[in-house]
C-alpha cells in the first residue's frame, strides 16, 4: 500500500523554513552543558514550533551564572523562560532569580517538576514574604517548608527506586489557564518523575497571595499544576510532572504549544512597543524587564 507522507514533508518543511517567524526561548537549568539531557524538552519545543509555524530558538542558561548583578539584561533578551527538571541544591538560587524576573516583567514561564517547585518557592519568600521558605530537598532545617519529600517516604532514606513514577491523573480548575490549555478537559493524565512535592499545609497562604493551584490529583493529596491569574500575567504556568515525555512530532503537547505561542505574543507585543516608543523622539525606549514590571 502506498504510504500518504504529505504531513511528514510539511512538517519537515516547517522546520526547515516556517512562515511564522521567530521565537527565543531562554532555559535555565544546572545540566545545560550537556544538552541531551534535556532531549525530550528540546524534542517538544521544536513539535510546538512546527505547530505555531515559527522557529524555535533556543538559549541554554547556566543558572549558576545568573548570581551576578546584570542577571535582569541577560534575560530581557529571550521572548520566554522556562525552567526544567533537576535534583540538588547547586543552581537554585540562579533559578529563582529567572522565575522572579518572569513574574514581575510579565515574560511568559513555563515550569517544569523542579520549575514548578522553585516557582512556589519563589512566590512563598517573595509574594508572601517568608523569606526563607524553602525545599527540604535544599534545607532540611527550613522554617517554611514549602517543598518536602513525597509524604510515602519521610522514613526511607535509601532512594532507589523511590520517586513518584508514571502516568497519573489530573484535575483541572474550571476556568483556569491549564484548563485552556488543554481545550476544557476536566481531568488529564500525565507523566511524573519526581521524589518531592508541594506541601498542602501551605496552600491557603499561597492562594491568599494570588497564586492558583489549576490542577491537583483526583485525591486532593498532590498538587500537580499552579499558575499566576491572567489579568496579572499574560502566561504564568508550572506542572510537576513532564509533558515533554507526550510530545510528538506530529501532535505537540498543547503546555509547549501555548507556551511557544505566548512567547511569540510577547515577542510582537515588545516589537509594537518599541516601535511606538522609538517613533516618539526624545523619548527612550524602557528596558523590557520594566514593561510589565510591579509598582
Amino acid at each position: 500500500p502506498q504510504v500518504d507522507l504529505k504531513k511528514w514533508r510539511k512538517l519537515v518543511a516547517t522546520i526547515k523554513d516556517p512562515s511564522g517567524g521567530n521565537v527565543k526561548i531562554a532555559i535555565v537549568g544546572k545540566y545545560v552543558e550537556l544538552e541531551d539531557s534535556y532531549k525530550s524538552l528540546r524534542e517538544a519545543l521544536t513539535h510546538a514550533g512546527v505547530a505555531n509555524d515559527l522557529r524555535v530558538n533556543v538559549t541554554w542558561i547556566e543558572s549558576e551564572n545568573l548570581m551576578n548583578e546584570g542577571y535582569e539584561a541577560e534575560l530581557q533578551d529571550y521572548d520566554a523562560i522556562l525552567v526544567p527538571g533537576g535534583f540538588g541544591k547547586r543552581g537554585i538560587a540562579g533559578m529563582l532569580r529567572a522565575i522572579k524576573y518572569a513574574r514581575k516583567s510579565g515574560s511568559p514561564y513555563f515550569g517544569i517538576c523542579l520549575g514548578m517547585q522553585t516557582a512556589c518557592i519563589e512566590f512563598a519568600r517573595d509574594v508572601c514574604g517568608l523569606r526563607d521558605a524553602d525545599s527540604t530537598e535544599f534545607n532540611e532545617e527550613t522554617p517554611f517548608p514549602i517543598i518536602f519529600k513525597l509524604r510515602d517516604l519521610v522514613d526511607v532514606e535509601e532512594y532507589g527506586g523511590t520517586m513518584r513514577l508514571g502516568d497519573w491523573k489530573c484535575d483541572l480548575a474550571e476556568g483556569s489557564l491549564a484548563s485552556d490549555v488543554y481545550n476544557n478537559e476536566p481531568q488529564i493524565g500525565e507523566r511524573h518523575r519526581h521524589r518531592y512535592e508541594f506541601n498542602p499545609e501551605f496552600r491557603n497562604i499561597l492562594q491568599k497571595e494570588g497564586l492558583v493551584f489549576s490542577g491537583v490529583s483526583p485525591d486532593g493529596k498532590f498538587v500537580e499544576m499552579v499558575e499566576l491569574p491572567r489579568e496579572q500575567h499574560p502566561f504564568f504556568i508550572a506542572c510537576q510532572f513532564h509533558p515533554e515525555y507526550k510530545s510528538k512530532p506530529l501532535d505537540a503537547h498543547p503546555l509547549f504549544t501555548s507556551f511557544v505561542k505566548a512567547a511569540w505574543e510577547n515577542r510582537l507585543h515588545s516589537e509594537n512597543l518599541e516601535h511606538d516608543v522609538r517613533s516618539d523622539k526624545g523619548v527612550e525606549m524602557p528596558e523590557r524587564s520594566e514593561i510589565h514590571a510591579e509598582e
